[in-house]
């Protein structure tokens, strides 16, 4: 009894919820009812966006998928003549068009969302949409990019060139004194963050109009004062080399290496790099090919003679106790200076000469040459006690001698020429530092070891020549494998083929004195009215 009363509760109970629904749908059905099925659903089979459908301001209204992209399309190439302009350093300006960075569309899936819009779902739902569009627009999001690397490349090409560096305040030698010179400040500019900014900017808060960006810049203040480098006045090393056997081109390279070293003020911490400074090797740079070494000869190259600039500054370097970062010894000795007291640079081969400020306070380096001599001295604040002395002695530890003779035959020189390399004797030397003070010892060490190569004496002979006797003679010359007497038969050759063509310069000299004669002979008869012979 009890379970037959509960079932027929349960049934009023349904039955009540049922009128509930009912009596909620049944407005909406008899709304829906009364008005044309067009009015309340879009057709699933309609291709075309509904009204009041928007990408970004560009209305989509009855468009199909492909009319929209099209639109859309149009839309970004417009956007891709707008300029932006960016602001590079000091006043100079940098105009380039949207479409050269690569402005791209990157959300073209929005249109089948948009094309769908009021044609999916249940009868309520797509209801819903159309009668949302009554009242309102649908705007879908116009998403865009550039391609940072573009702007990267903008920036380093085109505005990164209007960049000032920072001149840090310094001095100039003038008479016994000193005069500063006022720095300036650096601007340069920040790629990166301007890489952002640009990109932020045109891909979330442009209006699509023309546009100006200004760079990023960083600002770096020249370091120094007056008041810092009044201290700069005592000599701290100073160290001579001699350049006067040197030939005209070397001389030059010398005295200009020296003249864009002189003048560096050095602040405490700071790195000097030889070749940083006097580099590039080219004529427009003030240098000449002259000898150097290379691979054990000397050849001419641009700049040849910058070794010794290297080296004169590396000695008055060690006399002023500063920290040496990076030498290397020359592949073969030189003579300007004893072994182990040698820098060289070189650019095929990454040398460079670098040194530090590791004092407190700045110094100066003045570079002259006078009466074919180069002088370093470097001028800073001396600290160091007054009996203090520093001194530096090479220390040859092996010598080796060349112990044969290179002949080399060349095809492309004349017969009689010969072309002759001194010898370079092999030396491995060390170089002690000695502190004294007052004149007593208190330590000496090893700051570098150096090993310069052993060459042969070289000779290179011309063998080119139409005379089989020729040939035949240098090359027996040749095979003594001895450079004297290819030297006495080359000259011997090049006396006999003089010879041969002195007599036959007089031969034809000759010929055409006596062509003159004739002729002048006929002339006078012709004019004569005699017949010529």
């Amino acid at each position: 009894m009890k379970n037959n009363m509960q079932e027929e509760n349960m049934k009023k109970l349904k039955e009540k919820k049922c009128f509930t629904i009912l009596t909620v749908l049944l407005p909406i059905m008899v709304v829906l009812m009364a008005l044309p099925v067009q009015k309340v659903q879009a057709r699933r089979d309609d291709k075309t966006i509904l009204d009041g459908i928007y990408v970004d301001q560009i209305d989509l209204s009855g468009m199909t998928v492909e009319e929209a992209n099209n639109t859309v399309n149009a839309f970004v190439d417009e956007l891709k003549q707008r300029v932006v302009t960016f602001g590079a350093v000091d006043e100079h300006y940098v105009a380039i068009t949207v479409g050269d960075l690569n402005l791209t569309w990157t959300n073209p899936e929005v249109l089948e969302e948009a094309v769908s819009l009021g044609k999916e779902g249940n009868i309520v739902q797509r209801y819903k949409s159309v009668q949302d569009l009554k009242h309102g627009k649908k705007v879908y999001p116009l998403t865009i990019s550039v391609d940072k690397d573009i702007i990267r490349t903008v920036m380093l090409e085109q505005c990164a060139e209007y960049d000032v560096p920072a001149v840090n305040v310094s001095l100039r030698r003038e008479g016994k004194g000193f005069t500063v010179i006022e720095g300036q400040t650096g601007l340069s500019t920040n790629i990166e963050e301007t890489i952002n900014k640009t990109y932020d900017y045109l891909t979330k808060d442009w209006d699509y109009q023309d546009a100006s960006i200004d760079v990023v810049v960083d600002v770096t203040q020249p370091k120094g004062n007056a008041q810092e480098l009044a201290v700069v006045k005592d000599v701290l090393g100073s160290f001579t080399t001699s350049y006067s056997t040197s030939g005209k081109a070397r001389r030059a390279n010398v005295e200009n290496g020296v003249r864009l070293i002189n003048g560096t003020t050095l602040y405490p911490g700071e790195e000097f790099s030889t070749y940083q400074t006097v580099r590039p090797f080219t004529e427009s740079n003030g240098y000449y090919p002259a000898g150097s070494y290379l691979n054990g000869k000397v050849v001419d190259s641009i700049g040849g003679g910058i070794c010794q600039v290297s080296t004169t500054l590396y000695n008055a370097v060690l006399l002023s106790e500063l920290e040496i970062t990076e030498r290397h010894n020359h592949s073969m000795i030189v003579s300007y200076v004893e072994p182990s007291m040698d820098a060289a640079i070189a650019e095929s081969a990454g040398k460079d000469f670098k040194f530090k400020n590791n004092l407190n306070h700045p110094i100066y380096i003045e570079g002259i040459t006078a009466d074919r001599k180069v002088t370093f001295t470097i001028y800073g604040l001396e600290e160091r006690n007054q009996g203090h002395k520093v001194k530096y002695e090479s220390e040859v530890l092996k010598v080796t001698q060349p112990d044969r003779e290179t002949i080399v035959s060349d095809a492309g020189m004349p017969v009689g020429s010969v072309v002759v390399e001194s010898a370079h004797i092999g030396y491995v030397a060390q170089l002690w530092r000695i502190i004294e003070e007052n004149g007593q010892e208190i330590s000496r060490e090893v700051i570098n070891k150096s090993n310069y190569k052993v060459s042969p004496r070289s000779a290179t002979v011309g063998t080119a020549t139409d005379n089989p006797v020729h040939a035949q003679r240098i090359q027996a010359a040749i095979a003594t494998g001895s450079i004297d007497n290819v030297k006495a038969e080359a000259g011997a050759l090049k006396a006999e083929m003089a010879a041969v063509a002195a007599q036959q310069q007089e031969i034809a000299k000759q010929q055409a004195e006596l062509e003159a004669y004739y002729k002048a002979l006929a002339e006078q008869e012709a004019a004569e009215g005699v017949a010529a012979p």
